[in-house]
């Protein structure tokens, strides 16, 4: 447990701000940042999905900052449990994975927002109070991505954006030398179920066998970083 929270029945004009990321000096920095603001206040932190979920349950904080790589749990099924558990609590995703990889699938999943780490802090206050204040909060690359997949655009369209979020959740690790029972055990899947999402990805993609999709998938996350 973090070793100072505010209990959600604490009287405070500041909107309660929770933050989840497993570095803890980025937590510490993060948190000195955020407190800085006269209107914000972080109420609690947590280093992985399970404490998150105990503390959002405990502090119903107005907004959750979180990683989307945490230990024990994929982010963006963490945000789907996060909307049943706490729909209240809107959530801006800080991260170090380029934005145009996950930004889209992150507002599909109910997150409000996508910033990466290297922003200055600046512009991570201004993404939450966007978000506070009801908006979205993306680049303005992401918000024309995102646009042109509600317009049903194929133009420039990445065949890897056809997955679903569970098979790119399997290429992700692929491409991260994980294999199959790693992938299993990391998603809480059956070897069998992480199979299936294997061959249903290599037939999107246009792989002939699981070599050409771990090439693939190794070549196209180096790409993007």
């Amino acid at each position: 447990m973090p070793e100072k929270t505010i209990p959600a029945s604490a009287p405070s004009p500041k909107k309660r701000v929770l933050i989840v990321d497993d570095h803890p000096v980025f937590r510490a920095g993060l948190t000195g940042l955020v407190n800085l603001e006269d209107d914000l206040i972080v109420c609690g932190e947590a280093h992985d999905a399970a404490q998150a979920m105990h503390l959002l349950e405990e502090l119903r904080p107005d907004v959750m900052l979180m990683d989307m790589s945490l230990p024990g749990k994929n982010g963006l099924d963490v945000l789907k449990d996060i909307g049943t558990l706490s729909p209240q609590t809107l959530v801006l995703i800080i991260s170090m994975h380029d934005e145009t990889l996950f930004a889209e699938r992150v507002i599909r999943a109910g997150g409000r927002g996508y910033i990466m780490k290297v922003e200055g802090p600046d512009k991570i206050i201004l993404a939450i109070r966007k978000v506070l204040s009801g908006g979205i909060s993306v680049s303005d690359r992401v918000a024309s991505q995102i646009l042109h997949a509600l317009s049903g655009s194929t133009r420039s369209q990445s065949p890897v954006s056809t997955l679903t979020d569970r098979e790119f959740a399997v290429y992700q690790l692929l491409g991260h030398g994980k294999d199959p029972h790693e992938i299993a055990r990391v998603l809480h899947l059956s070897i069998k179920t992480v199979d299936t999402h294997r061959n249903r990805i290599g037939k999107k993609l246009g792989l002939r066998n699981a070599t050409e999709l771990i090439h693939h998938a190794t070549r196209w996350f180096a790409a993007q970083t």
